[in-house]
């Protein structure tokens, strides 16, 4: 492949690899609804070595996923490259570079924007070792160094460029702030500028309104998409089609239902309904359902339950789950942080 030429065709609309959430019945969910190019969640290079090469549940790629990428995130050399060589023998179609993940676990073993921050030369050679020894196209994942100031990141990403990768996307917050507070869009778009490869805009698209101006004010013409997928399948519709209406209360409850009875097959009943508790309260925060049904999430372990929450769920929620889907930005923000 040309490297200039990308794995993602103009405007193509990304689910971000989300860890804890973008397992193969999320990514069902979000394709229902119009994404089309997706990740597993992301996977430590090391726990893929350690298990000797065999296939985590992460790992797993459904038979009818037309386009799936697999992320690692690492900063042992050694790791990486014998991690890639397993990758290698599996079924992806590109492999992502986490350098931008801020979360404590990944930050306490230097990993991720951590890694970075901490040995930009290091983070740099691993990206080139990852490029050498893939027999997929190579993309890199991280964040801004500076909000203010546009010249570190475009710096880096300029080296990062330079190591081979295909593309790169680049989430428009610092570490610090982690996934809240505005986003620079005068950084996102002088690292456009300053690059040859294209540049995939990441960062504060939790409504269509919001991605679109996340991929206008970053002047980027392919975006990615975390937290506003997460309960929200729908948001790919949304994006990419003018004339997309939000759910109605019955889709809403038919779409949690199918997800949730995908994850308990996927992972068996017992874990499945431990996992799905999170999904359903994502699908249910912010909408206007009681705090007695959220509530009752906590517990959800059978069919019995669930299907009592859903006939609650049918029965609709009050005005604010529409004032949800068309609320403002940071009213959207706010609810997705709790």
């Amino acid at each position: 492949m040309d490297r200039l030429s990308c794995v993602y065709p103009e405007h193509a609309v990304i689910q971000a690899p989300v860890a804890g959430h973008t397992d193969l019945p999320m990514r069902h969910a979000s394709r229902r609804h119009g994404c089309r190019f997706a990740f597993t969640e992301m996977i430590d290079a090391g726990s893929l070595v350690y298990q000797s090469g065999k296939t985590p549940v992460l790992a797993i790629r459904g038979s009818d996923e037309d386009f799936l990428g697999i992320q690692l995130v690492g900063s042992d050399l050694s790791q990486l490259a014998q991690a890639v060589e397993i990758v290698n023998r599996m079924n992806f179609d590109v492999l992502d570079f986490n350098l931008g993940c801020p979360a404590p676990k990944v930050a306490k073993k230097g990993e991720g924007i951590t890694f970075v921050h901490n040995d930009p030369d290091g983070a740099l050679r691993a990206a080139e070792t990852i490029v050498k020894h893939s027999r997929i196209p190579v993309t890199v994942k991280t964040r801004i160094l500076d909000f203010d100031d546009p010249a570190p990141t475009v710096a880096f990403c300029k080296r990062l460029e330079e190591t081979g990768i295909t593309a790169l996307t680049l989430h428009g917050r610092i570490k610090k702030v982690f996934y809240s507070g505005p986003v620079a869009f005068p950084v996102l778009r002088a690292v456009r500028e300053a690059l040859t490869i294209p540049l995939i805009a990441n960062g504060g698209g939790l409504t269509p309104e919001t991605y679109h101006e996340l991929i206008r004010e970053s002047g980027c013409s392919r975006g990615m998409v975390a937290r506003g997928a997460l309960g929200n399948p729908w948001i790919y519709d949304l994006i990419q089609n003018p004339a997309a209406k939000p759910p109605t209360v019955e889709e809403f409850a038919a779409e949690m239902d199918l997800q949730v009875r995908e994850m308990t097959e996927f992972y068996g009943v017992d874990l499945g309904f431990r996992i799905a508790r999170k999904t359903v309260l994502e699908y249910l925060r912010g909408r206007g359902f009681s705090g007695a049904m959220r509530a009752s999430i906590s517990t959800l372990s059978d069919f019995d339950a669930f299907n009592r929450l859903l006939d609650e769920v049918r029965k609709g929620p009050s005005p604010r789950y529409w004032e949800f889907l068309e609320a403002r930005p940071q009213e959207v923000e706010r609810k997705l942080s709790r």
